[in-house]
């Protein structure tokens, strides 16, 4: 049985803690004291991380890390949140970082400030943004920051194959990063084909699923998967729907689009999980119809363990 990976971001952080802070907060001379383990509900997350650090011109304050795989639109109200609980919590000022691993729509704008008026009153939460596919990839190495290197796929001129070894190459040289080998690969999925990534690293795909990361990322993709197939398959339907008589149409499109949407979002699924070899089950899954079985093998993607109790769910 694989060890679980223990690579959530107070993880990262803590491989060269004074190098992160110095770089998220671009003050050369920041001390960290400490990695604060909070009674706060939120700090329980994976992607929260509380820092408590000194300069001689600032003396003590928090550093507060919000790592986001993809940006979501309530991020600057939870910012304004979390910064507030933990000064109140620790009465030390706080210096809040969002840091966005994968790139939004291109229509997304991302702030910098939460800002909200009512009757008059006026809320405000400034906080610094550091958007990863905007930071260059070298920055990783020379630095260096051990923190970034499993990212360096998503970053600024990382998608590279050349980049990927080099990465891989700084996390085998040392035996303390080396179990980050799975998020590595995990990333560099995004930007290299499957096999390519298989063949160039070690990819434990039973460690990776019990990484945070891994897990958000599959319901996120499952959801933009269906999502971007039932909106084709509705304008399939609706195009057809012109000819048949309009409501019959707006029935079937609704249909193939629902058919097609959990269709995408099961071979998304099952390619994350199982790699390329998991789409070996689309042909059979195609030929089933019915809404509610293929519901049943979208959710059971997330809990089987390999392809043989996958293909149980539907036969």
């Amino acid at each position: 049985m694989p060890k679980p990976a223990d690579i959530g971001t107070k993880r990262l952080i803590s491989l060269a803690p004074d190098r992160w802070v110095q770089w998220v907060t671009q003050i050369p001379n920041v001390q960290v004291r400490d990695i604060i383990t909070s009674e706060f509900q939120w700090v329980s997350r994976e992607s929260d991380v509380l820092v408590s650090v000194y300069t001689p011109e600032d003396g003590e304050f928090l550093v507060l890390n919000e790592l986001q795989l993809r940006y979501k639109p309530q991020m600057p109200q939870r910012m304004r949140a979390y910064a507030a609980l933990a000064e109140e919590r620790y009465n030390k000022p706080t210096y809040p970082v969002l840091i966005n691993i994968l790139p939004p729509q291109p229509s997304v704008v991302i702030p910098t400030r939460y800002e909200s008026e009512f009757r008059g009153l006026i809320a405000r939460q400034d906080y610094h943004v550091i958007n990863l596919w905007e930071v260059d990839a070298e920055i990783a190495f020379e630095q260096p920051l051990p923190s970034l290197i499993p990212f360096v796929p998503v970053l600024k001129g990382g998608g590279e194959e050349s980049a990927v070894r080099q990465a891989l190459q700084v996390l085998r040289t040392d035996r303390q990063l080396n179990d980050l080998e799975p998020l590595l690969a995990f990333f560099a999925s995004f930007v290299l084909e499957t096999p390519l990534v298989q063949q160039i690293m070690r990819w434990d795909m039973a460690v990776l699923r019990e990484s945070p990361w891994y897990q958000e990322i599959l319901q996120q993709g499952m959801q933009q998967g269906m999502q971007q197939g039932m909106q084709q398959g509705m304008q399939q339907g609706m195009q057809q729907g012109m000819q048949q008589g309009m409501q019959q149409g707006m029935q079937q499109g609704m249909q193939q689009g629902m058919q097609q949407g959990l269709l995408s979002g099961i071979a998304l699924g099952l390619e994350l999980k199982f790699g390329i070899q998991g789409l070996q089950l689309m042909p059979e899954i195609r030929q089933i119809e019915d809404i509610a079985r293929l519901e049943a093998i979208q959710s059971a993607i997330k809990t089987v363990n390999d392809l043989d109790e996958m293909r149980q769910i539907y036969r």
